[in-house]
């Protein structure tokens, strides 16, 4: 039984912090402020900041916090491992009400996917399958070419060259795969739903290929 779980032997009186106990960080009672303040944007759900939401929380917020309190609060958060899953799932950045405001940046869902691949692999977990698989959404999502998308990314190390490598070549395969599909439904005559079921795949499916083929450069 983990010890939070385990009950007392006996009722104590709340522990009084020892003598010398340094009192939370300023940066911490930040974030604990945060979450009062902006719940749906500090709180069990992390999303994408909007760019600029330091000025924003001056301006709204003025003599409340320290300068410099509040940049290291803001830095812990979006340095976070949840904050680095929210951008590298694409959410797009929002405001203190957690409005929508703008995409986020292909760059910024690249950074953040290939951080939590080395923090897991640091952790001795294998995640290369994981970083594949999210760049590949990424690029698709991007709809930029491998060139404008390497120039957006900057990939500077023989790592992050290789998963790109990977990642492309999935979405090269994707493609011919749909490509062949398309000249397959062309050739046979059948409508979607008979296609399907000759091939036995659901006609969602086979209208996302054949969607995907007609995007094939």
């Amino acid at each position: 039984m983990p010890p939070e779980e385990a009950a007392p032997a006996a009722v104590q009186p709340p522990a009084q912090p020892p003598a010398g106990a340094k009192s939370p960080r300023p940066a911490q009672q930040v974030l604990e402020r945060l979450f009062q303040l902006y719940p749906k944007m500090f709180g069990a759900r992390f999303l994408p900041l909007k760019l600029g939401v330091f000025h924003d929380l001056m301006e709204r917020h003025p003599g409340d916090f320290a300068k410099d309190d509040l940049k290291v609060a803001l830095g812990l958060h979006t340095r976070s491992t949840r904050y680095l899953e929210a951008v590298a799932a694409g959410h797009a950045r929002h405001d203190l009400d957690a409005n929508r405001v703008e995409d986020i940046a292909p760059e910024h869902v690249h950074h953040a996917i290939m951080e939590i691949g080395r923090r897991r692999s640091a952790r001795g977990k294998d995640a290369s399958a994981w970083v594949r698989e999210r760049l590949v959404a990424a690029i698709e999502a991007s709809g930029l070419s491998r060139d404008d998308y390497e120039a957006r990314v900057s990939p500077k190390d023989d790592a992050t060259l290789a998963a790109l490598d990977a990642a492309f070549a999935d979405i090269r395969e994707k493609h011919a795969r749909a490509e062949a599909l398309r000249r397959a439904f062309e050739s046979s005559g059948k409508t979607v739903a008979e296609f399907a079921d000759m091939y036995g795949m659901p006609a969602g499916d086979v209208r996302k290929l054949l969607g995907l083929a007609k995007e094939t450069p």
